[in-house]
Formats: C-alpha cells, structure tokens, sequence
C-alpha cells in the first residue's frame, strides 16, 4: 500500500473532520495525562530513530495501553520474547527487556526509522500500516478502528483475532488519530515540532 497523493487527501480530510464521541472524552483526557507523564520515556526513544515521540505514545497506547511492562510490538510480557505476531521479538537478548529495548526493535523491525514523511497524513499511513491493512484491503466499508474507533468515523467491525474479522465486534479502544488529534488541538504539539522532525531527516 503505497502513500499516494489521493490517500493523504484522505487521510487529512478524515483528520479534519474526526469528532471525539462524548462517552470517550474522559477515557481520552486520562490517556492523554499518563502519556504526558512519560513522555521524556517517548522521547529518548524517539530521539534515537528522529521521529515524533507522540507517534511512539500512541502505539504504546494501542498496543499495550500504555504498560511499560509489556512489548511495543503486541502488548506481550517484556519477561520473555514476543509470542505473538510477531513472534521471537527481540531476536537481540534476553529477556526481561526494558522497555526502551523493546520500543526501538519493534520500530526498527517497521523501517520506521527511515521514514521520513511525518505530516499528519504521512503519521496516519504509518499508524495505520503498523497494525496492517486487512480493513481496506478486506473490508474497505470499515475505517481501521486502530486509528478511529471512539469517533463519528467508526460504527463497528474489527478483526478480535489476527486473520478474523467479526462485523458486529465493536472495537473499546480509543483509536489513534483520537490521541494525536488531541495533542495538536490542546498545543501540545504543532507545525514547529512537524518541522524539526522534517529538518532531522532531511
């Protein structure tokens, strides 16, 4: 799935209109305060691969809500290797990982560190491709709930296991795009920082 001209219309034009249902703006305000407190963890990180610490928050928080005990990559115990998709993570080591440990392999194992686009579209097209393309590829009438479930753009459907995907399932995270959109809109983070992050990997 490449990132064309069309997508990133799609994806700023889904950014721009994504409106927080009000039964998640609590869930939301709490999610957004635990990653604050951590964020210089994200940022060490992040500092490491030149890309936005709030784009590692928020895979944290999809992946393993925001437990520093368990892999970036799944949400498995940091005690021993992933054992999920996918599995044997860290190939390097040997369990307990740190966090840190963990975070950089999970990202490094995407290529996220030679990804350089970090506008809002090309933030949402990793997100999205981080936890994969099964919705528009197999169910293109369903918007990845990864990135907008708690938002006027998702009713239901969502794959409960990895290769299964139930119409009905509803998804109780809070997607994503939710996370960020957040941030840009409380000032927590702007153009400037979209800049910084441009000029580091230019």
């Amino acid at each position: 799935m490449k990132l064309t001209e069309e997508l990133e219309k799609e994806y700023r034009n889904l950014f721009d209109t994504c409106i927080v249902r009000d039964e998640i703006q609590l869930s939301l305000t709490n999610t957004l305060i635990k990653i604050s407190i951590n964020k210089d963890r994200y940022l060490n990180v992040s500092l490491k691969l030149k890309m936005p610490w709030y784009f590692i928050a928020t895979i944290h928080s999809m992946e393993s809500s925001l437990n520093f005990n368990c892999h970036l990559h799944n949400g498995d115990s940091l005690d021993r290797k992933t054992i999920h998709v996918p599995q044997g993570r860290p190939k390097i080591g040997n369990p307990p990982y740190s966090w840190e440990e963990s975070a950089l392999d999970a990202l490094l194992l995407k290529k996220l560190d030679s990804w350089s686009n970090w506008t809002i579209s090309g933030m949402l097209y990793k997100l999205e491709e981080y936890n994969g393309w099964g919705y528009r590829k197999y169910h293109p009438d369903v918007l990845s709930p990864y990135l907008w479930s708690g938002s006027n753009h998702y009713i239901s459907g969502k794959y409960t296991i990895d290769g299964k995907f139930s119409k009905m399932a509803i998804s109780k995270q809070i997607g994503g795009v939710l996370i960020i959109k957040a941030f840009y809109e409380g000032g927590i983070i702007n153009n400037d920082d979209i800049k910084k992050i441009i000029l580091l990997n230019s």
